[in-house]
């Protein structure tokens, strides 16, 4: 039987942080396990710790439209936590791997661990042996604070980023223990991360003993691309994704026929989704996360689902311009009658036992947060915002010739039928064309259906890790809280979170704001 496993808290190598008092317990407290730095290794070492040990799938997937309601007496919510993610509320739980406040703290912990490096690095009379670790340590701090920022801020649009709130972007170790941190603009913590990323690339270099755990020159691009993407900067994504990408991407995506060929149980496919031999893996995060369970072959937390409904309507098992998913892509979907869910099996459910008797131990999992086929979707939809709609067209095949099992090809006429003779999703009609409201216009007759052939892609390569819900902020995307029967019917629509609705920006902890940082505006 599967059991939910005690979160056991790890302690940074070069920060111990203690207890949940207050916003200055994340931001300003001198580390005080702090290991002394001697030489490039020590630092080497320490930047390890710079990456966060928290990742916020299992968080953005409930919140996301991956997610509906199932109504049926044997099925659970996971935790108080799942509960608050799936109705947008704000999150009160702590002690839970995903929660907010581990998300805050950790991410937090990086910055400040990546703060002492830099630190100590730019007090040496001859930095030049230090290079790569600087650029390492530029780029976890540019990482972390991206991460914050896709949760508690709103998307980033040029029109409105210098009246929106940004998050405090931490540049050094603050010795004052008690100093308030002001938020600052989101254009202002935009700008802030761009010049960590420049700075990161320049240095960073790819020699590590284990790179895929580790911002690489390709790990560097491939952030680059993306964070340009969300930045509105279509020529920057497309520069930094090509560099990512290579002359030729074809050969660099996952397999997916192979993969899907392997065995459905235990980790088997989990374990070779994250493989670091994986040329289609850019970046491997290891965190503490109960999201393999729950979104996992398990009956565990079935209430709130990725459900049949939504994959056979919007997702997994739809109809794309590609044909039918379930039939033409290069995957399985994992169903039975024991579970609500259809799932891919990509994230894994990893244990390491304290006590075998008892069950307790460590719940952990690894995430890809950069693979080649995600890259190459933020190339196809830069190319479709600068209206090169050719060269988008050509990353979507680029794709599909290694997602679909026939290596299937369409055309800008194929996918402009398929979606101007599809409706708009509504709650009880759902299909994957939804309404795009952005303060930027898009053309109708070819940039919209290209788009919604892109976004449509993209979320079934990225199903289960956290990336749609920036998608829906990006193009103020509608969404809604649907309670859906055994039959698949939708029995009530119960929320909408419209395309101005404050809670697109997911609330600080509580703790956070008490101490006296500014909160993300509410309405109610």
């Amino acid at each position: 039987m599967i059991k939910k496993y005690n979160y056991i808290k790890v302690c940074f190598l070069a920060i111990v942080f203690a207890g949940m008092t207050s916003c200055n317990d994340y931001l300003d407290k001198t580390p005080d396990n702090r290991m002394e730095l001697k030489n490039k290794d020590d630092v080497a070492s320490l930047l390890v710790s710079a990456y966060p040990t928290t990742y916020p799938a299992y968080l953005l997937e409930m919140y996301s439209d991956n997610t509906d309601e199932y109504r049926n007496t044997s099925y659970g919510a996971a935790d108080r936590f799942q509960i608050q993610a799936y109705n947008w509320d704000d999150i009160t739980v702590t002690g839970n791997n995903d929660d907010i406040a581990q998300i805050w703290q950790k991410n937090y912990g990086a910055m400040t661990t990546a703060n002492i490096a830099i630190d100590f690095i730019n007090k040496q009379a001859d930095k030049s042996d230090y290079s790569a670790q600087l650029g390492e340590a530029y780029l976890c701090r540019a990482y972390a604070a991206f991460t914050l920022t896709n949760i508690f801020c709103n998307a980033y649009d040029k029109t409105t980023a210098d009246n929106n709130l940004g998050i405090y972007y931490a540049e050094e170790n603050d010795e004052h223990v008690g100093m308030k941190h002001e938020r600052g603009t989101l254009a202002g913590t935009y700008q802030k991360i761009d010049e960590d990323i420049q700075k990161g690339m320049a240095l960073v270099t790819n020699t590590y003993d284990h790179p895929k755990f580790h911002f690489t020159k390709n790990a560097a691009y491939a952030f680059a691309a993306r964070f340009n993407l969300y930045y509105q900067k279509y020529d920057e994504a497309i520069k930094y994704a090509t560099l990512a990408l290579g002359n030729n991407p074809a050969s660099n995506l996952r397999d997916w026929q192979t993969w899907n060929a392997l065995s459905a149980n235990d980790n088997i496919q989990p374990n070779a989704y994250i493989s670091s031999t994986n040329n289609a893996n850019i970046l491997l995060q290891t965190v503490y996360s109960d999201w393999g369970m729950i979104c996992g072959a398990y009956g565990y937390g079935d209430k709130y689902t990725h459900g049949r409904l939504v994959s056979e309507t919007e997702t997994l098992e739809a109809d794309g311009p590609w044909g039918n998913s379930e039939t033409t892509m290069g995957y399985k979907v994992f169903s039975n009658e024991s579970i609500a869910r259809h799932i891919l099996r990509k994230v894994p459910a990893l244990i390491e036992y304290i006590n075998e008797q008892t069950g307790s131990g460590y719940l952990h999992t690894e995430f890809v947060p950069f693979h080649m086929d995600e890259t190459l979707m933020v190339r196809a939809e830069a190319y479709a915002l600068n209206k090169q709609y050719d060269k988008a067209l050509a990353d979507i095949n680029t794709e599909l010739s290694k997602f679909t099992v026939n290596g299937i090809q369409l055309s800008l006429k194929g996918i402009k039928d398929f979606y101007d003779s599809m409706d708009y999703y509504s709650p009880t009609n759902p299909t994957p064309k939804k309404q795009l409201n952005t303060s930027f216009s898009i053309d109708s007759t070819t940039q919209e259906p290209l788009l919604q052939c892109i976004l449509q892609l993209r979320r079934l390569i990225t199903i289960h890790e956290g990336l749609r819900m920036q998608d829906i902020k990006r193009y103020g995307i509608e969404i809604y809280r649907r309670r859906v029967n055994m039959n698949q019917q939708v029995e009530a629509v119960t929320d909408v979170l419209t395309k101005d609705d404050p809670r697109r920006a997911i609330q600080l902890p509580q703790d956070v704001i008490t101490a006296g940082m500014t909160p993300n505006p509410r309405t109610k």
